[in-house]
């Protein structure tokens, strides 16, 4: 019994989401367009499950580039009000359209000119009919058995929400880029951090010139703790690289005799090299593809920007 209730409730609020289709008409890409002019925030209010699905709104335009916060409509009418100033747009979802709280925000809100956009399950209510754009998120059925829990009219709400949100992202050119400095923490975070955030640059970057002797190479290595040595030139511009793999093999072939040879004798002249714009997670692939430890990290000109070492991906707890 159990799980056809389950499957019921899934039904119900998935053809809650499809019957919204059909309705993402002019009004729609006007509430889009609305959004995107605001030059202030978007302000999201509503009372109860709504306000929840307010809340949950709001995050997701802060998240994709839109300026946004969430006003209890409650407090909004006890001081709060205060909040909403000229440039702001608000958001009101309401089920009924009929919620008094919100209700008694229209008057202040028209007397600021804000554009209200509104949410709602009846397009005939209060709110909807005082509202510059107005988005119909009516539902034939809720899915509680009983007919009184809000949950196929939240839903519909949410995805809405949801495609308000996604549209105006697209509207607004909202890229990884963008998405990557709004979320510096956590798994999304590190997703998105950059071989920048994270290399050696300016005195951290091990340098030996063409002819230092081997055993001086080995000195640099050890200092700078990178496991390698770029090779430059009287400029500073890079000729080559040496890496501890190229010391264990060198000192294999020909003894201690190899400490004394010059740098530019041992150095591989086309080490591998990526930019400071890439993503730590694509230096991550080329190191584990190429079964390095170290990487340079190159301007266009060809100009040693910094080193990247496994290490400080381990730091950044990405593997």
């Amino acid at each position: 019994m159990s799980r056809e209730t389950a499957r019921k409730v899934l039904e119900i609020e998935a053809a809650a989401i499809l019957e919204l289709i059909p309705r993402l008409d002019a009004g729609f890409d006007r509430a889009v367009e609305a959004l995107f002019a605001c030059s202030g925030h978007v302000v999201v209010t509503g009372m109860g499950k709504s306000g929840l699905i307010g809340q949950k709104f709001s995050a997701t335009l802060a998240s994709t580039g839109t300026p946004s916060l969430f006003l209890h409509p409650a407090e909004a009418i006890h001081g709060d009000l205060g909040r909403i100033v000229k440039g702001d747009l608000v958001v009101a979802i309401s089920n009924s359209g009929d919620t008094a709280e919100l209700l008694a925000l229209v008057p202040t809100l028209k007397r600021l000119g804000v554009v209200v956009v509104s949410l709602t399950g009846r397009p005939a209510s209060p709110l909807a009919q005082a509202s510059d754009v107005h988005l119909d998120v009516s539902i034939r059925e809720e899915a509680c058995p009983l007919g009184l829990a809000p949950t196929a009219s939240t839903t519909a709400a949410l995805a809405m929400g949801d495609a308000l949100a996604m549209a105006l992202l697209e509207r607004r050119g909202f890229t990884v880029e963008d998405f990557a400095v709004l979320h510096p923490g956590g798994r999304l975070g590190k997703k998105f951090l950059r071989v920048e955030d994270v290399m050696h640059t300016g005195d951290e970057i091990p340098r030996v010139a063409a002819a230092t002797p081997m055993r001086d190479v080995l000195f640099e290595m050890t200092r700078k703790r990178l496991g390698m040595t770029t090779v430059v030139d009287e400029a500073g511009r890079l000729l080559g690289m040496i890496s501890d793999g190229d010391l264990r093999r060198g000192m294999e072939r020909h003894g201690y005799a190899f400490l004394e040879r010059p740098a530019n004798e041992c150095m591989s002249l086309s080490p591998v090299g990526i930019d400071r714009r890439a993503l730590a997670t694509q230096a991550l692939d080329l190191m584990e593809t190429r079964r390095i430890t170290s990487l340079l990290v190159l301007a266009a000109d060809g100009s040693i920007d910094g080193v990247l070492h496994l290490h400080d991906l381990w730091k950044t707890e990405m593997i």
